[in-house]
C-alpha cells in the first residue's frame, strides 16, 4: 500500500490538547465550589459522595432517563446525614430539600458529561 503523500507517524498519536478542555473545567468548577457557603459546601461533599458510592459501570445514575424517585430517595439519604450539621444555621426545610436536589442534579449531570465526553454513548 503505497501513500501519495507523506504520512508523519506522530499523526497516529493523540493530541495531549484534547485533554486541556476537561482540565479547564475541572479546575473552573473547583473555583465555582470555593464561592459556595459553607452549608452548601458540606452538603456538596455529601453529594459527591453518594455520587461516588453510585458511579460504576450499569450504575442508575446512567439511564437513559434518571428515575425521578430514585432522585428523591438519593436526596432523603443525603437530607439525613446533612440534617445535624445544618440545623443551627437555621436553613428552612424546604430550602435544603430544594438546595440538595439541585446539587445532586448537577453533579449528577457533570458525571454524565464526563462519562460521555470520555466513554461516548453510554454503553
Amino acid at each position: 500500500m503505497y501513500y501519495d503523500r507523506f504520512f508523519p507517524f506522530y499523526v497516529a498519536y493523540a493530541n495531549p490538547a484534547l485533554y486541556d478542555g476537561e482540565r479547564i473545567q475541572e479546575q473552573e468548577f473547583a473555583l465555582m465550589k470555593s464561592y459556595y457557603p459553607e452549608a452548601a459546601g458540606r452538603i456538596q461533599e455529601k453529594v459527591e459522595e453518594e455520587c461516588q458510592l453510585l458511579d460504576y459501570e450499569g450504575s442508575r445514575l446512567y439511564d437513559e432517563y434518571p428515575d425521578k424517585f430514585m432522585l428523591h430517595q438519593l436526596c432523603r439519604q443525603i437530607r439525613t446525614q446533612v440534617e445535624g450539621e445544618t440545623a443551627a444555621q437555621g436553613v428552612p426545610d424546604s430550602l435544603m430539600d430544594d438546595l440538595i436536589q439541585v446539587l445532586l442534579c448537577q453533579e449528577i449531570s457533570r458525571r454524565r458529561c464526563r462519562r460521555r465526553r470520555n466513554y461516548g454513548l453510554y454503553r
